[in-house]
């Protein structure tokens, strides 16, 4: 496994840490690493803009990603991506330093865990580029750590609505159309 620490290039305020558990993911989409890296920053910094924050991304596989799903979700069966969130946020609220947590550290957010094989599924049976799906899928991940959600249609629908305003700034088309 690689891991490594993508500081974000649009503000230096934003770390990614990547954990590569799977090596498939540079196979089938070389530049995997700068897509999460570019996702992960634009969904922390459109919603909590100059905190110093971090977040984990996770590309691994369906296996892992199933037993992590039946592990905490009771769900026996791959998705496409989960979220580990460290602390459960109320959405719209910004993130802040833990108590006695050194200001200069980053606040850590959680992680974010992509299953390969479904993501380039999905994007392959939605005719989407596979980079776009993912970036979406890391978007989508950075916005539950930050506490929204999509149990409820009025939470879906302002769920989808930040995704497509981040993707939007990226120069990804609205996933959603």
């Amino acid at each position: 496994m690689i891991v490594e620490s993508l500081p974000s290039s649009i503000t230096g305020r934003v770390e990614i840490d990547l954990a590569l558990e799977d090596d498939a993911w540079l196979e089938a989409l070389p530049d995997a690493r700068s897509a999460v890296e570019l996702a992960g920053a634009a969904v922390l910094e459109h919603l909590c803009p100059g905190l110093h924050l971090s977040m984990a991304v996770v590309l691994t596989d369906d296996k892992a990603v199933r037993a992590l799903n039946d592990r905490w979700r009771r769900q026996d069966k791959a998705t496409n991506v989960l979220s580990f969130p460290t602390e459960e946020l109320v959405a719209g609220t910004r993130p802040s330093v833990p108590p006695g947590a050194p200001a200069h550290l980053p606040i850590e957010l959680g992680d974010v865990v992509l299953a390969r094989e479904t993501v380039l599924r999905e994007a392959s049976e939605a005719a989407l580029p596979a980079r776009n799906h993912l970036c979406h899928l890391v978007v989508h991940g950075g916005l539950h750590l930050l506490g929204y959600d999509h149990e409820e249609d009025r939470q879906a629908e302002h769920m989808e609505s930040l995704e497509v305003a981040v993707l939007a700034g990226l120069g990804i088309p609205n996933p959603y159309a």
